[in-house]
């Protein structure tokens, strides 16, 4: 059996009234030092976001995510930040920010495969809960 190690992750949420503290959770960033992963997913869902907040810039929003994936991926096309270590770029990604898109505390976890954690809390944490039969 593979070795567990662990995993950092924070969730990335969209907050267009900063002032109100509402949020809709739109994306994971995972980080697994021992796999040297980092990688994000993310989705916007017009419907709820727009049920929410009404008019916001989906264009504008979809950049900055956009960027994060850059980041992940490191390289000169994403860039300053995209050219330091993947721990550094990890610590910047879940930094704490006061703008539309923010950043949840980092929360940690074991695995063997850093991928499938992600796409387990992409699931449970972004995507709308199927409403179940009754």
């Amino acid at each position: 059996m593979q070795e567990k190690k662990t995993y950092e992750y924070a969730v990335i949420r969209l907050v267009p009234l900063v002032e109100r503290e509402e949020f809709l959770n739109v994306g994971v960033v995972l980080y697994a030092a021992g796999q040297k992963f980092l990688q994000v997913k993310f989705h916007i869902d017009e419907r709820r976001l727009r049920a929410l907040f009404g008019n916001v810039d989906l264009q504008e929003i979809q950049k900055h995510l956009e960027s994060f994936e850059r980041i992940c991926n490191g390289g000169k096309d994403a860039g300053a930040i995209g050219e330091l270590p993947i721990a550094q770029r990890f610590r910047w990604l879940s930094a704490t920010r006061s703008t539309v898109v923010q950043m949840s505390k980092v929360h940690t976890g074991l695995t063997c495969d850093p991928a499938e954690n992600l796409l387990q809390l992409f699931e449970q944490l972004v995507l709308e809960p199927a409403i179940s039969a009754q």
